[in-house]
């Protein structure tokens, strides 16, 4: 039987590389930052300048619960660095201040070894899709106990900062005004957390297709397929009954990933297990189907050729096994410096 602990690890890195392949996408990260950022702010930006940074400054013992992104922007002659920290660990965390600022300094740091002074200030949003509310403090200051009556003396000595929140425990895409696309992939990414796809799909079905072109549907497909064994692509046309031109659409790039490989490996080895009636089949066939399926999710996310089912089908669990230990580490070197 497969490791419980192997679903969570497959979880932690869906979610990983569906939020880089994402907002790495200029398009996608300024529609975030446009959102999530002060009007004053936003006003000021060049955002046609805005250019990711390569690289992760988050450190290995926290890339479990963490994942980043850097860009570059132009205000006026100046950069700036938006720093986009993705956390999905299964609480609030009320080190995350202290945890910027060892991130920021990394940033900082590196700039001034390769361009000297002065610094571009850095503005650290943090995206939280853990199921708690997040309930603690985000300015840095709070994380100090500072005693009454010298706290007014003491805070000058104190660095000062806060971070932006996105907390998608709270996110009500009928109260925001953001971008489409934007509102859309926040939505998949709480509700998968949650575990309602079904819902989510349900709720999708009330937007156009026109705003959903291929390669974002595709992703969202393949994301949520990969975050719910019980989830396929049957259910998830039936959901989306309700508007006959998104469910056409979805059908026709469902029909694509799979002439590609992309789709049947999450769902194949679960009805193959079945098919063979007793219960080692079954936990065989998933757990093939499972392997199956996390090699070509890495592979889509890699930008490699998918390899075909047929392909993989013949190879044994553990042969799986080290093609997506080696895939992994491709992914970890690429994705996690």
């Amino acid at each position: 039987m497969q490791n419980p602990e192997n679903n969570i690890e497959s979880a932690v890195h869906t979610n990983d590389g569906f939020f880089k392949a994402v907002f790495s996408q200029p398009e996608h990260a300024t529609a975030f930052f446009k959102s999530h950022l002060p009007p004053a702010v936003v006003a000021r930006i060049d955002w046609p300048s805005l250019t990711a940074i390569s690289g992760s400054f988050v450190k290995s013992s926290l890339q479990q619960v963490h994942s980043d992104l850097l860009f570059s922007v132009q205000i006026g002659e100046r950069e700036t660095l938006l720093y986009l920290l993705f956390e999905h660990q299964s609480t609030p965390d009320p080190a995350m201040p202290l945890r910027l600022l060892g991130y920021v300094t990394e940033i900082l740091t590196r700039h001034h070894k390769s361009h000297g002074f002065p610094l571009p200030p850095v503005l650290p949003l943090v995206l939280h899709q853990g199921p708690m509310t997040w309930n603690v403090s985000t300015a840095f200051e709070d994380i100090f106990e500072l005693p009454d009556e010298i706290a007014t003396a003491i805070l000058p000595y104190v660095p000062k900062f806060q971070h932006a929140l996105l907390d998608l425990s709270r996110f009500d895409p009928a109260s925001e005004e953001n971008d489409i696309r934007l509102r859309i992939v926040l939505q998949l990414m709480k509700l998968a957390r949650q575990k309602e796809l079904l819902r989510f799909f349900q709720w999708l079905a009330g937007y156009p297709a026109r705003e959903l072109p291929d390669s974002i549907l595709g992703m969202m497909l393949l994301y949520a397929l990969h975050s719910d064994s019980d989830l396929d692509v049957e259910t998830i046309y039936t959901s989306l009954s309700a508007n006959p031109e998104l469910e056409k659409s979805t059908m026709s790039v469902a029909e694509k990933l799979k002439a590609e490989g992309r789709l049947e490996g999450i769902s194949q080895g679960i009805s193959q297990g079945i098919s063979q009636g007793i219960s080692q089949g079954i936990s065989q066939g998933i757990s093939k189907g499972l392997w199956v399926g996390r090699i070509q999710t890495l592979q889509e996310f890699l930008d490699l050729k998918v390899s075909p089912c047929e392909e993989l089908e013949n190879l044994s669990i553990g042969e799986l096994e080290g093609r997506h230990a080696n895939l992994h580490r491709d992914y970890e070197a690429r994705f996690k410096r």
